[in-house]
Formats: C-alpha cells, structure tokens, sequence
C-alpha cells in the first residue's frame, strides 16, 4: 500500500497548474464542484425521501444514519436496508419521488453563490459532477439559481475524473474522500470542504491538498490559485 500523501496545503500554498497542460476548451480556469453538502445542503430533502420509502415499504429505516453517510451511490445506502433484490426497485421508486420530495427541501449550502461568483469573476467556467443521477443533479442546480456552465450526475469517485479532465478542470472542490479521488484522476488539485460526513482531519489524512471548513474560504483561496 502506498503511503498517504503529505500534509494538504494551506489557503494559499497550492502551486498554480500549467494551463497548457489542462485538457479542456483552452479558455483558461475551470473549476469543478460536487454537489450534495458542497453546493447544496440536500440532508432533509434526503431523509425526507427515505422517510417517505419507510412508509410506503413499513421497513424501518433510520434517516439520520443515512443523511450521515450522504456522497456515495444511492445503491450503496439502499443496501443498508433492503435486500439485495430489492434494490433496484427501490432506486426506481427513490428516484421517482425524490424531485417532488427533496428538491423543494434542499437549500444552498453556505458560501456556495458566493463561491461560484469567485469563479465567474476571474472569467472561469463551472462544472458541476456529481453522483446524483443526471436528471435529479439539473434540478436541484435549477431550484438553487446555481449559475453553472455544464452539469454532469451519475458519477462517484474516481469515475468523476472523466467528466472534470473533459471539461478541463483545475481544480475540484467537494466534501467527501471520493472527490480527492475524483481530482486526483483529473490531475486537479483536490480542495476539500469540511461539511459532509468527513472532517478536517480526516480530509487531510486522505491527503487532500486543501482543507477548509466550508466554502467561505474559497474565494480567498482562488484568488490565489488564479493569480
């Protein structure tokens, strides 16, 4: 097993890339950003959901462990509490419900307008990949007013990296172990936000390169990263 990177960087210690090497449009920054307690705070939509599922099935199911362990794929949660086989249908029902459910519920997470505003200030382009499915990650972007250039849903891990080399990304900002993942397939640096089911400390020992609490930060941080 290799051994974990070092220490993540301070605010202001990551080293910009070489846009010349970033695939992409060529027009010069692009961030990537996770949606689900990065942008947006789905916890009561989400459990919301799940309640609703209890209901309709009578199997208990206890939303605060689910809220708590938001960020993988919705199949992944649903094991938890069904079995095997009926999983599948579960996710149809999920899915089927889960815009007249959680989308109204869900809320902007905080420092996420202003975040993005950063970008759009330094005339950066916004990506949003998430592991929501598609159809469920445009709505929820369309219900907060979040001024993106390109969603991308349906996608975890490492598996984001397509999307974020496609679209060029420098840089991709999400809350859970599997978006450092996702930045290091993409050969962007790996900001890490501390309001997901993760904290600081254990973002930095997964080996992000930037940790902050939230997205408060972010615009001071970009600055320098954009210089």
């Amino acid at each position: 097993m290799e051994s974990p990177p070092g220490p993540p960087s301070t605010l202001w210690d990551v080293p910009d890339l070489d846009s010349s090497e970033t695939p992409g449009n060529g027009s010069g920054l692009a961030v990537g950003f996770d949606l689900d307690l990065t942008l947006a705070d789905t916890r009561a939509g989400i459990g919301a959901v799940y309640a609703a599922l209890a209901a309709e099935t009578g199997v208990p199911i206890d939303t605060a462990q689910v809220v708590a362990r938001i960020g993988p794929p919705l199949e992944e949660e649903l094991a938890y509490w069904f079995p095997a086989g009926e999983v599948p249908v579960m996710a149809a029902r999920y899915r089927t419900i889960y815009a007249d459910i959680a989308v109204p519920a869900t809320v902007a997470m905080p420092g996420a307008v202003a975040a993005l505003e950063a970008v759009r200030a330094r005339g950066g382009r916004i990506i949003v990949v998430s592991g929501k499915n598609q159809a469920d990650t445009e709505r929820t972007v369309r219900h907060l007013g979040l001024e993106v250039d390109e969603v991308v849903g349906g996608l975890f891990g490492a598996d984001k990296g397509v999307a974020l080399r496609a679209h060029g990304a420098r840089a991709y900002i999400g809350d859970h172990t599997g978006d450092v993942d996702a930045a290091r397939a993409a050969s962007a640096v790996a900001v890490a936000v501390a309001t997901g089911s993760f904290d600081s400390a254990a973002l930095t020992a997964y080996g992000a390169d930037v940790v902050l609490p939230d997205l408060l930060p972010f615009p001071g941080w970009l600055g320098e990263f954009a210089a």
